[in-house]
């Protein structure tokens, strides 16, 4: 367990998996972020992803006599494919983040700038953090269903590259031009619920740095299960302002449970997101997953 109590001396090996489709113009950062990794004496191997899953098949062929640390450059979908890689291997996630939300960098406190990041994969501590699962698949950040899971399923890649973020705001915009009322069926414990919308929180933020559920921390193995009561486009954009002005977790009809797991049975067929990608569709299991992984943070 030295490992993840104190920083390390000798410069990390790292096999780098850069997706080129995170973010926007990612390269000229990344190179920024290599070239002082080389000048700390840090060994990179750079792989570089052509489509969806690469990430996750570099990952899980990743040697661990030959690397300390994959480092994962591009966005929160990224890190989901290479933490799925990583799950049996027991090597250390390090994150150079390059994507439109970074939900994981910026829970975890990572520094922007490149040099910091690069003396940060190098040398810096390696502490358990607790992933949750649907399925047989894990997720870092957070999972949703409802207008959440819309949004990310109606999303358009090529405009998220050319635009950013701005790319999410159309689609938000469209989803409330087809919005259709729902109730899901959760089961979670001994109750039972039956909200209009979901989001499965394993940290504080939320597609970047919206504080969703405040009370959620990355390294403890717990979930917090956000539920929003009411339906209709008027609720949704009331969830929506209350999400940007941090005030979520104090209206009336949002209740948030802390949980270990909870099953979500319908309506049957429509999709989850986890990390910003559809991972599933219902019905499905969320749990903690049984082991945490190592990453390299600040602290």
């Amino acid at each position: 367990m030295q490992r993840t109590t104190r920083s390390r001396l000798v410069p990390r090996r790292l096999l780098v998996i850069y997706n080129p489709a995170a973010g926007r113009n990612p390269r000229r950062r990344l190179d920024a972020i290599l070239d002082h990794l080389r000048a700390l004496g840090s060994a990179v191997v750079l792989r570089e992803t052509a489509a969806r899953g690469d990430a996750e098949a570099i990952a899980r062929g990743a040697d661990p006599a030959a690397f300390d640390a994959v480092a994962a450059a591009g966005g929160d979908g990224t890190i989901n494919e290479i933490v799925n890689g990583l799950a049996k291997s027991g090597l250390p996630l390090a994150i150079l983040p390059l994507g439109t939300g970074n939900v994981l960098a910026n829970e975890l406190g990572l520094p922007h700038a490149p040099r910091r990041l690069a003396e940060l994969a190098a040398f810096g501590r390696e502490r358990p953090i607790w992933t949750g699962e649907i399925g047989a698949r894990r997720f870092v950040a957070m999972a949703g269903i409802g207008f959440d899971a819309a949004v990310v399923a109606g999303l358009d890649e090529g405009l998220k590259r050319r635009i950013g973020k701005l790319a999410f705001v159309w689609e938000i915009l469209v989803q409330l031009w087809r919005y259709e009322p729902r109730r899901f069926h959760i089961v979670c414990g001994e109750s039972e619920h039956r909200p209009a919308s979901a989001v499965i929180a394993k940290g504080r933020f939320y597609a970047g740095r919206f504080v969703l559920a405040p009370a959620a921390r990355i390294d403890e193995p717990a979930l917090h299960l956000v539920l929003f009561g009411r339906t209709g486009r008027g609720a949704a954009l009331l969830y929506l302002a209350a999400l940007g002005l941090g005030l979520t977790h104090r209206l009336r009809d949002v209740t948030i449970l802390r949980t270990q797991s909870l099953t979500i049975l319908g309506p049957v067929g429509l999709p989850v997101e986890g990390d910003g990608d559809v991972l599933a569709h219902l019905p499905v299991t969320i749990r903690v997953s049984d082991r945490p992984i190592l990453a390299v943070r600040p602290g």
